[in-house]
């Protein structure tokens, strides 16, 4: 298992857009096949500030998510919403408590 963490910083008036998008696509990201959890994080003090959290099976499964037309689509209509360049990292747990 892979974990994807997206961070995302947008312009304040397209907060609220932003988040109406991810309501609408969450349920189809959260079951593309390979994805087991998707969350929605906002930082608690920067409220133009979101993370995108998720667990794939495998990274394989993330590049085919990641090559699909429905998140080019989904993508094209978050990233002109950006005030700053995101960034993003892949990552395994290597210890949990």
């Amino acid at each position: 298992m892979i974990i994807r963490i997206v961070k995302m910083v947008f312009r304040e008036e397209e907060v609220v857009a932003f988040q109406q998008l991810f309501a609408e696509r969450q349920s189809l990201i959260r079951h593309f096949e390979g994805c087991t959890h998707l969350e929605l994080w906002q930082d608690a003090g920067k409220p133009f500030t979101f993370f995108t959290y998720s667990w794939w099976d495998s990274e394989e499964h993330l590049n085919n998510y990641r090559n699909s037309h429905f998140f080019d689509d989904t993508w094209k209509q978050t990233k002109i919403k950006f005030a700053e360049k995101p960034e993003a990292w892949t990552v395994r747990s290597v210890a949990s408590l």
